[in-house]
């Protein structure tokens, strides 16, 4: 069988991203970097034809994901020509992260390549030294092997010495190099771009709590605390019989619907008593998904204004579902703000009748329950909701739902649909 000369290029990504984040922003968390995969993958391929001056065959990206599941970046990578994703496993030991099989798929794939003489050079970009038997089995087969390191953030080795003295050639990603698509996060920001707020919701954000609801929170947390203590189920909710959970915790600062329906009524909306008479804690009708369970949703089920918006299974036909789903595969990215507009668009180019969309412009901040849940199932499908304690991500939630006001803000406006103020 004769050799084919041409290149493939076999990416560690979590040795390359992780020893990126090191440099840039000075610890290997993925999650301090934000990179430009159409602009790294398009990096590796020139850096590949001209270090090994053939064409490229393909890049494969090694990576971990939770149960294999494709996580965003890896639907946007699997699309992009000349790519192919593998992955292995990803799974949470003593509160760290690590890759299942992500070496030995590695191993397989250029002791493969090699084999069947596929091509004439490899590039191997990883640190690690399980994959010396293939390397040293790839050259055995008549492959040149070309490792690639990535700036270490202290000027010392990050990948194996008996990688290094193995390979055939070897070059260094410099920070030059590595800052043409990827960069350090600023600490402080958000996952993606909340949609401005109107007035009258950034009064009520802005507002303190009320004194009854810090109250009430403190003492449910106490009971929470000192029934965990006790190994006993939390007390049962009067009303419903059932146990009430602990309160969720609230980092980001941001209003749990109980709580919005409090300020709400703090912040002098309708619901809002005289100035002279204690702020009381309002029934809870802000009906989103973190709710459920202790969020009071009223006795009479669905609001007319609620019940009668259509969902978007409801006007979406079999030839448009299977446009959309084409979509998700082929161009959705899969970003949490990114989710949430595509929903929206959809939703709002197939609605029968405006007076939807004013109905639904009426309720900002809220999303209506069906709605609000339809939304986070399609996000699921992106792999946003999954694998995080059986809990929704609240940065993920609330970027999903800023992406969808973000849309319908954008249309409202364009189409000149009144919004109430």
């Amino acid at each position: 069988m004769e050799r084919v000369d041409r290149c493939v290029v076999l990416v560690d990504a979590g040795y390359l991203l992780g020893a990126a984040a090191s440099l840039l922003a000075g610890e290997p968390a993925r999650s301090r970097i934000t990179v430009d995969h159409a602009a790294l993958i398009q990096g590796l391929r020139e850096r590949a034809e001209a270090d090994t001056e053939q064409p490229l065959l393909r890049i494969y990206w090694f990576d971990g994901a939770p149960d294999r599941v494709p996580q965003p970046e890896h639907r946007r990578l699997r699309v992009m020509p000349r790519v192919t994703v593998r992955l292995g496993a990803l799974t949470r030991s003593d509160g760290r992260w690590a890759q299942k099989g992500v070496d030995a798929a590695m191993h397989a794939e250029l002791t493969e390549l090699a084999r069947n003489r596929a091509c004439s050079d490899v590039v191997l970009v990883t640190g690690d030294g399980d994959l010396l038997p293939g390397l040293m089995s790839a050259k055995e087969h008549g492959v040149a092997v070309h490792l690639w390191a990535v700036q270490a953030a202290d000027g010392d080795y990050n990948q194996s010495e008996d990688l290094v003295a193995e390979a055939d050639e070897r070059r260094v990603l410099d920070r030059a190099w590595i800052t043409k698509a990827v960069r350090a996060k600023e600490t402080g920001g958000i996952c993606a771009p909340q949609p401005a707020p109107r007035p009258e919701i950034a009064a009520i954000l802005s507002a303190p709590l009320p004194e009854a609801a810090l109250a009430a929170s403190a003492e449910r947390a106490s009971e929470a605390q000192a029934a965990a203590r006790a190994g006993a189920p939390p007390a049962p909710r009067p009303e419903s019989g059932t146990p009430e959970p602990p309160p969720a915790h609230n980092h980001k600062g941001v209003p749990t619907p109980k709580d919005l329906a409090a300020l709400r009524a703090s912040a002098g909306g309708p619901a809002a008593p005289a100035p002279a008479q204690p702020a009381p804690v309002p029934s809870a009708t802000l009906r989103w998904s973190s709710d459920r369970g202790w969020a009071d949703r009223g006795s009479l089920g669905e609001p007319p204004e609620t019940a009668s918006l259509p969902t978007l299974a409801q006007v979406t036909t079999a030839e448009q579902r299977w446009a959309d789903r084409e979509e998700d595969i082929t161009t959705v990215g899969g970003d949490p703000f990114e989710v949430g507009q595509v929903f929206a668009r959809r939703w709002m180019e197939r609605l029968p009748e405006t007076v939807h969309l004013q109905k639904l412009s009426t309720m900002y901040p809220r999303i209506p329950h069906r709605i609000d849940g339809e939304l986070l199932r399609y996000a699921a499908r992106f792999g946003l909701l999954a694998h995080k304690d059986d809990q929704i991500d609240e940065h993920d939630r609330y970027a999903i739902r800023a992406g969808f006001w973000r849309e319908i803000d954008i249309t409202a406006a364009a189409d000149h649909v009144p919004v109430p103020d």
